[in-house]
Order: structure tokens, then C-alpha cells, then sequence
């Protein structure tokens, strides 16, 4: 009991610049122990980029006007498909396995504030989101014949890297409830189909009536409408229609988790 309160008692505290200087390196780490793993480093950044290539360079490359075009439409879409990967497999996987291997057991009895943890881990796939962003418009640029306003350019960088962050509390709900064997899983049965129902893999009208009308409910639709604006390309509905769904959905899933993070509380310490 007395060591409890001792620890609570330093987290409470604490100089704020030590809390900032906490966070700092708990963000710092959490990017550098991601960056040495390539099952995650190497797959997030170059699956996305080999997907582009592909569908939004090489196959289009006969189009001639339309060349540029497509390769801006995927640079947006392609884009969405990245940064959620990003935030999947950073938190669903991520979480899982750590709550598996009982490491949030040792951060939790740790004088480190919780939030700590957890900001790390969102600001680790921030960083990784603009890397995605940075790869595929390097690409476009160099052999889509991508142009992008300056403020386009802004625009969607900022849409990319900070829509990631729904699907970062969504993960955070998939490491709560899935186990670590089965979380890989689960994020690829989730991640690929709503990927593309969500018109990521290709133009959502070229789907069936009723799959547009599915998108409609589907987040990923959503960031990808956004993406689509930023870059001046044709997209549906209004934008503060979609970013209130997104931020419905991340608080959603945001107490959802939370509902998991006490469970596991009650575990620990009943």
C-alpha cells in the first residue's frame, strides 16, 4: 500500500518541466523501438508506397492527361490507406502484444504518468504517418507528375497525418479486446475491406449502389473525402460533414477503450 501511494504521490508531484522532458523521451523511444522493428517500420511505409506505384503510376502511365490525374487521385486515397495502417497496426497490434507480455503491467506500476504511454505511442504514428505522406508524394512528384498547390500540399499532409489519430483510438479498442496472437489478425480482417468499401483502392462510383451507400457509415470513406478536397480532385458531401464523423468516431472508440483500460485496471488491483 505505501509504495502505491508513493508512487502516485511522485507522479502528482512532479516539476512540469520533468513531466514534459517524460513525455519527450517516452515519444522519442516509442518512435526508435518501431523504427528497428521492419515487420513494422518497412511494411507500413513500403506497402502503401508499392501499392502506388503500381495502380497510380505504372498502370496509368499510357493515360497521358489523365497519368497526372490518377496518380493525384491515389496519392490522396493511397495516402489514407497508409496512415491507417500507421495507426492499426501501431496501436491494435502494438497493445495487444505489450498487454500480452504484461509490459502496461510495468508502466502502470512505474512513476511515469499513464497518459505518458499512450501520447508516445500517438505521436510514434504521426511521425510515421508524415513519413508515409513524404514517401508517396516524393513518388508522385518524380514519376506521377504530381503538382500540388502550396496550400494543397498543407492540406493534405495535415488531413494525412492528423486523420490518423481516429484510427488510433480505433486501434487502442482492438488492443484492449483482442489477444496478441490474434490482434494481427483481426486489424487485416478490418483494415483490407474497409479499405476498400471506403473507395481507397478506387474511385468509390465505380462500386455498386448499395456498397456506396455502406461507405457512407464507414470512417475511412470519410478521411478519404477529405484527402480528395485537399488535392482538388471531385469528392462527395460536405467537409465538416466528415470531420464530424471522424471525431465522433475517435471519441466513441475513445470511451470504448477506456471501458477496456478499467477492466484490465480491475484485474490488477480489483
Amino acid at each position: 500500500m505505501s509504495s502505491s501511494v508513493a508512487v502516485a504521490s511522485a507522479k502528482w508531484s512532479r516539476p512540469l518541466l520533468k513531466t514534459v522532458e517524460i513525455y519527450w523521451k517516452e515519444s522519442k523511444y516509442e518512435f526508435l523501438k518501431r523504427w528497428r522493428m521492419p515487420v513494422y517500420s518497412l511494411s507500413v511505409i513500403l506497402f502503401p508506397a508499392m501499392f502506388y506505384t503500381l495502380f497510380g503510376l505504372v498502370l496509368n502511365r499510357d493515360l497521358s492527361g489523365g497519368h497526372r490525374e490518377a496518380a493525384t487521385y491515389l496519392l490522396a486515397t493511397m495516402g489514407c490507406y497508409g496512415v491507417i495502417g500507421v495507426a492499426l497496426f501501431g496501436f491494435g497490434v502494438g497493445v495487444a502484444t505489450e498487454r500480452g507480455q504484461g509490459w502496461l503491467e510495468v508502466k502502470r506500476a512505474s512513476p511515469m504518468p499513464i497518459p505518458a504511454y499512450f501520447t508516445g505511442r500517438v505521436m510514434m504514428c504521426l511521425v510515421f504517418s508524415f513519413l508515409v505522406f513524404l514517401t508517396l508524394f516524393t513518388l508522385g512528384t518524380l514519376f506521377g507528375g504530381v503538382r500540388l498547390a502550396p496550400l494543397q500540399l498543407l492540406g493534405l499532409m495535415a488531413t494525412l497525418v492528423l486523420g490518423s489519430t481516429p484510427f488510433c483510438a480505433f486501434g487502442l479498442v482492438i488492443g484492449y479486446f483482442t489477444k496478441p496472437n490474434s490482434a494481427p489478425s483481426v486489424v487485416n480482417m478490418l483494415y483490407l475491406p474497409l479499405s476498400f468499401l471506403s473507395g481507397l483502392w478506387m474511385p468509390i462510383g465505380v462500386l455498386p449502389n448499395f456498397l456506396q451507400r455502406l461507405a457512407l457509415a464507414l470512417p475511412p470513406y470519410h478521411l478519404g473525402q477529405l484527402a480528395l478536397h485537399m488535392v482538388g480532385m471531385e469528392s462527395r458531401g460536405d467537409i465538416h460533414t466528415h470531420i464530424n464523423v471522424l471525431i465522433g468516431f475517435t471519441l466513441i472508440c475513445l470511451g470504448v477503450a477506456v471501458l477496456g483500460f478499467r477492466r484490465d485496471e480491475g484485474k490488477l488491483y480489483g
